[in-house]
């Protein structure tokens, strides 16, 4: 979280793009302790057998991506880690030399971070942005510099991108922005040379800021891990992936949508050229915006395929991905009420954070079908666009293929353009998209200039969460070996810290014991573990859980925490997916509420909730997911935080508007534990 820093810190110079220079950023500042490659098996002081909460941020764009480059954006992977550490950094408007005037910092720095810039556009960026490319002077490049206006259905930024691609205005050009093709002759080469050169050099300088920031020595400050996204946008249909590598041995190359196309192709090759490579290289996908994929990025494409191919290719997502985020600024993935053929009560705080329903309309059920254009506000919207449903369609698949590709853990995000890993605070939130939202004013969708950027980057954003996970100590292994055992959890910001456990013989009594997580361990499975079946004479598995509130700091004091819940998911013998929450700690009726004149929080809540619980419903014959979530009390909503800063006559219709939310419910999602009837 952070406060803003008083005055207007300068950034130090901007990164040369050109073959001579590095890629990683500007030099303002060196990283605090040794750095270099991860040293393999240290024992870091705070080394904890039974495990720590670290939390991160698993995706932030810098400079090198085009959208953020649009947006005056200009922070560099180092100050995005530097950031991340607790230090300044400088966002929009940029003064005359090009600098930002925003100064600002986290409050808290984080455990670990990996930039994820956009890797099919390195190259075009690169070239487009270094006055020694030999494409710098061509009229795509001159374009995307912001030289040359031009119309365009998808704003400025889509008519700055149009000049990688020679594209023409007109919408269906447009809709093609993102899309496979190839780029611009003018500005990559006959054959495209140019620009995969300039992409291999800014991987290079990215891969270099990573280690920089890494902290080998026994301190274990900080984790800097090596990473991109996967962006995959057909017809304007979200359909990204980040992808996380272990340790420093990666590929030469970022295998990027616009090489390799679907996903399963993506994961082969990481297969060919990282995990069956002999390199020691490793890496795992982490899929996100489900919200905004029409149905599409937790589909099974594989099922025409023969029995044999398809196990392959389920296995193969199965091992490659890992984990999956459940919320970020462009929304809440988790579930959705009313969706087609999903059974069971409506659960309340499925409302949280709908980006696709801000508006008030919503968007038509895809039902079996699929279908684009959730980017720009269009086309339906499928159960399988909620983590929650997804889950359940894992466990259809491991009822009829033996394997199930969709066994996927929690975390969070922010997916920030602004290189601000982790800025997930409410009351001082900035914005995430450089000049689209750099003042109050644009946040609140009053400028007058509401059009795209109202729609997408304004009132229906919010500022992200944060990835937690449980893990011995703070080094790239220990964490990636968590991350891949799906030990993980995700909040909506605060630094909540849930712990949830499965088995079949955990006492009434557990919560009480100091020993709690000892007994945990020993009596069943973590969170992101599969439940065996039932030993003889047990009758149905008993989990326990246990969520701490976040203590917050003294400007920005943490929320106290509401109740715990319980969240099963599974699907009958007619295909229709079911679903169940229960209240185990805690209760929704405790009378805490949130003073909308001071945004004061008023009433009782808890530090600490536990419960163990043991499920009424259980059905040995069949598959079954459970999650926990902890909930705080209510609190204000970012923009409320904001209206309230503005004197009454300047506020924009947005703070008195009754459509526009001012109260949210943060809250942490643990990793799933899977039960099988074998």
């Amino acid at each position: 979280m952070r406060g803003l820093v008083l005055g207007m810190g300068l950034l130090g110079l901007l990164v040369a793009w050109g073959c001579g220079a590095g890629h990683g950023g500007s030099t303002a500042s060196t990283p605090a302790a040794s750095q270099g490659a991860d040293a393999g098996d240290r024992r870091c002081a705070d080394r904890n057998p039974q495990r720590n909460a670290y939390f991160g941020e698993l995706h932030v764009h810098t400079i090198h991506s085009m959208d953020a480059y649009t947006w005056d954006v200009r922070v560099t992977p180092d100050d995005a880690y530097r950031f991340a550490r607790g230090e300044a950094i400088a966002l929009p408007p940029l003064d005359a030399a090009g600098l930002g005037t925003r100064s600002f910092r986290l409050e808290r720095p984080l455990d670990f971070a990996a930039v994820t810039d956009h890797a099919s556009f390195l190259g075009p960026v690169a070239v487009c942005t270094d006055p020694n490319s030999q494409g710098y002077e061509s009229a795509g490049c001159d374009r995307f510099r912001g030289n040359v206006r031009a119309d365009s259905p998808f704003g400025e930024m889509g008519a700055r991108m149009a000049g990688f691609y020679g594209a023409t205005d007109d919408p269906a050009a447009a809709l093609q922005m993102l899309a496979q093709s190839n780029f611009s002759i003018a500005v990559c080469g006959p054959d495209g040379a140019r620009c995969r050169n300039a992409r291999a050099q800014v991987w290079d300088g990215i891969q270099a800021a990573a280690e920089r920031w890494n902290d080998t020595s026994d301190a274990c400050g900080f984790t800097a891990f090596k990473a991109y996204e996967y962006t995959a946008t057909p017809n304007m249909t979200k359909i990204h992936r980040n992808v996380i590598f272990r340790n420093a041995a990666v590929p030469p190359q970022p295998i990027a949508w616009l090489d390799a196309g679907p996903a399963q192709e993506l994961w082969r090759q990481l297969e060919l050229q990282c995990l069956d490579a002999a390199t020691g290289c490793d890496a795992l996908t982490i899929p996100h915006n489900s919200n905004l994929s029409n149905g599409r990025l937790f589909a099974i494409s594989y099922r025409g395929d023969s029995d044999s191919l398809q196990r392959i290719k389920a296995r193969r997502r199965a091992r490659l991905e890992r984990l999956a985020e459940i919320s970020q600024i462009k929304g809440d993935s988790e579930c959705q009420n009313g969706m087609y053929q999903v059974l069971g009560s409506e659960d309340e705080l499925c409302s949280y954070e709908k980006m696709r329903a801000f508006s008030g309309s919503r968007p038509e059920d895809c039902k079996e079908g699929q279908g684009d254009g959730a980017l720009i506000g269009q086309g339906c919207q499928s159960r399988l666009d909620f983590v929650r449903y997804a889950l359940v369609e894992g466990l259809v698949e491991a009822e009829r293929l033996g394997v199930n590709p969709i066994q996927v853990g929690i975390m969070a995000a922010t997916d920030a353009h602004n290189g601000n890993p982790g800025d997930t605070q409410e009351r001082s939130y900035q914005g995430w998209s450089g000049t689209q939202d750099e003042s109050v004013i644009k946040r609140l969708g009053g400028d007058g200039e509401a059009g795209v950027a109202g729609q997408r980057w304004g009132l229906s954003s919010n500022p992200g969460g944060l990835a937690g996970v449980w893990a011995e100590q703070n080094t790239r292994d220990s964490l990636f070996d968590a991350m891949h055992a799906r030990e993980t959890f995700g909040t909506s910001g605060p630094r909540i810290r849930p712990r949830f456990f499965g088995g079949y013989g955990y006492a009434a009594d557990l919560c009480g014991d100091a020993d709690f997580v000892t007994r945990g361990y020993a009596g069943g499975v973590p969170m992101g573990g599969e439940l065996p079946p039932p030993p003889a004479g047990a009758q149905a598995p008993v989990f326990a859980v246990d969520g701490w509130s976040d203590p917050g700091t003294a400007d920005f004091p943490g929320g106290l925490l509401q109740r715990i819940q319980i969240v099963k998911g599974w699907a009958d013998a007619e295909g229709r997916f079911h679903q169940a929450v229960y209240d185990v700690a805690g209760a929704a009726d405790n009378g805490a509420s949130v003073d909308a004149a001071t945004c004061a929080p008023e009433g009782p809540g808890e530090e600490h909730l536990c419960a163990v619980w043991s499920d009424p419903d259980f059905d040995p014959g069949r598959h079954a997911v459970y999650y926990a979530r902890v909930v705080e009390n209510p609190s204000c909503r970012w923009n409320a935080w904001q209206c309230l800063s503005l004197p009454e006559a300047q506020r924009p219709p947005s703070c008195s508007d009754p459509q526009v939310p001012t109260q949210i419910q943060e809250r942490a999602w643990t990793s799933p534990i899977w039960y099988s009837p074998s």
